[in-house]
């Protein structure tokens, strides 16, 4: 599943007439970017949550004949439902049996992700991570298990009961994880919009949500003003442009 559905708002004024999946890098928009990796890496198919400018982004799909791929679209453009109430509006589309990778559309990386969704029985949702302090980070156990949030800007550290926040580690999130559809019975206890992390800390006593560090990971967010100019430097060097 591709995330782009968001308002792009820290790409401002270019969002203003088209949606962040949309912004061009190298000549080819972010999104093309995404679904050629995904493709590479044998992924068949790919779901595209749509809001903000939806119908360019479906309107490009269609264009490009689904890339060879089958593609589906997750309307949202009554409501833009967060990552969480997106991605549970989304799992019907996907094969009940297969576990789903996630992968936000201003994410450049040169992860494997054939290798990396390879790993997904180890958890009921994995998420790739990588040793950097970002001020907004995730806490894991000794285990990698996903153990607590943490928001220096605002002073705040949530850690599940029993954790000390002392003895976790701090991780930062890649935008790219992967979750087992029957997840889905229990994402119907949260409200209609929600974000996936405010599900993964209300479950991760349930279930067993764990992290996964790529020990050599590259990555760019590229979903701000100040990121875009390095982003086909970033795709040249990782040889995929």
């Amino acid at each position: 599943m591709i995330f782009a559905a968001g308002l792009g708002t820290r790409l401002k004024p270019i969002t203003d007439s088209m949606p962040k999946a949309m912004v061009p890098v190298g000549g080819k928009p972010l999104l093309w970017h995404i679904v050629m990796k995904l493709k590479r890496s044998g992924f068949e198919r790919i779901v595209i949550n749509v809001h903000h400018f939806a119908d360019q982004i479906i309107d490009y799909v269609k264009a490009n004949n689904n890339f060879g791929m089958d593609i589906l679209i997750s309307d949202e453009r009554d409501l833009l439902l967060d990552t969480g109430g997106g991605l549970r509006k989304a799992l019907p589309l996907f094969d009940e049996g297969n576990p789903v990778l996630i992968h936000n559309v201003d994410i450049f990386s040169n992860v494997d992700l054939a290798a990396f969704y390879d790993k997904a029985s180890s958890a009921d949702a994995l998420l790739l991570v990588y040793h950097l302090r970002t001020g907004r980070d995730l806490l894991f156990d000794s285990d990698m298990s996903l153990s607590g949030w943490t928001n220096d800007d605002r002073g705040i550290v949530k850690c599940v009961l029993g954790k000390e926040p002392a003895a976790l580690s701090r991780y930062a999130f890649s935008g790219i994880h992967i979750v087992h559809p029957y997840l889905l019975e229990s994402m119907t206890q949260m409200p209609e919009r929600f974000g996936i992390f405010e599900y993964y800390m209300q479950f991760c006593q349930q279930y067993r949500f764990l992290g996964y560090e790529q020990h050599d990971l590259r990555m760019l967010d590229v979903g701000k003003l100040d990121t875009l100019t390095q982003a086909e430097e970033f795709l040249k060097t990782a040889g995929t442009l």
